[in-house]
Formats: structure tokens, sequence, C-alpha cells
């Protein structure tokens, strides 16, 4: 898997995405989060960084006007308008449930039921997924005309 240079792109842009995140919080809340490296949301998307690495790769080794390069495109497309607007719903909808849920919290206490906060860093803002946009085209750049040359 790590011989196929697009491959190996994406993940490499995935992964630096998601060391980004646990830099970010180290340096602006002053707390190590090792958690952040195998989690959903934040700044910057790691999806969007990683299909549009590999969408970039495909572009700049089959040519822009390939076959491939158009069905990476459009599964990058998919991913990125599925991150701002199923994933992020879910997750605003996982915010308003915890509410309901605490406030309500006496109510499962008595049916012995304790409830656990349910994640709500799921999608990602406009902002998060055109920085993992930049990034992964950056990082497939970095790959094809770098390391490779």
């Amino acid at each position: 898997m790590f011989t196929n240079v697009v491959i190996f792109t994406g993940l490499a842009s995935t992964f630096i995405a998601q060391i980004i995140k646990v830099v970010s919080i180290l340096v602006t809340e002053r707390r190590f989060a090792w958690d952040r490296i195998a989690s959903t949301g934040g700044m910057p998307s790691s999806h969007s960084a990683g299909v549009v690495a590999v969408a970039t790769s495909i572009g700049i080794m089959d040519g822009w006007g390939s076959t491939t390069f158009a069905v990476a495109a459009t599964l990058a497309l998919v991913v990125m308008y599925d991150a701002t607007g199923v994933r992020r719903a879910a997750g605003l909808h996982a915010e308003y449930l915890n509410v309901i849920v605490k406030e309500l919290s006496h109510i499962f206490k008595q049916d012995g039921h304790e409830q656990k906060a349910l994640k709500t860093l799921l999608g990602h803002t406009y902002l998060q997924v055109i920085a993992g946009m930049l990034q992964g085209i950056l990082v497939a750049c970095f790959v094809q005309f770098v390391l490779l040359k």
C-alpha cells in the first residue's frame, strides 16, 4: 500500500492534519490531547485533506482531464459536502441532545441508566474544510514535485 504514491499521499495528508489538530490544541489550550489523533472534526478537516491529496496526485500523474481524476475529484467533493452538511448537522444535534439529557438527568438516574454525552465533534465548518483542501493540495504537490523529483 505504501508503494502506491497516491495512497501514500492521501494517508500522509490525513495524518498531517490530525497532527496539526494535536499541536494547535497544545499551543492554544496548553494541553496535550492525543485523543485528537483518531477523532473527527476540528481544524483542518483531515477527510478533506486526504481526499484532495489523492485527487491532486491523480491529476498531476494521470492528467486533469483523465477519467481517474474525474472520479477522484467527484469523490472529494462528496466527502467535503458531507463534512459540512450531514456530519456537521449530526454534531449540532448531538450538542442539543446533550443539553436535554443533562437537564433531564434526574429521570435517567431514577431508571438506573447513566447517560454518556454524545460526541459533538463530527463535522466541519466551511473554513475547516477549505483548510483541509488547501493542505491536501500542498501535500500532494510536495510529494509529486519535491519527493519524487
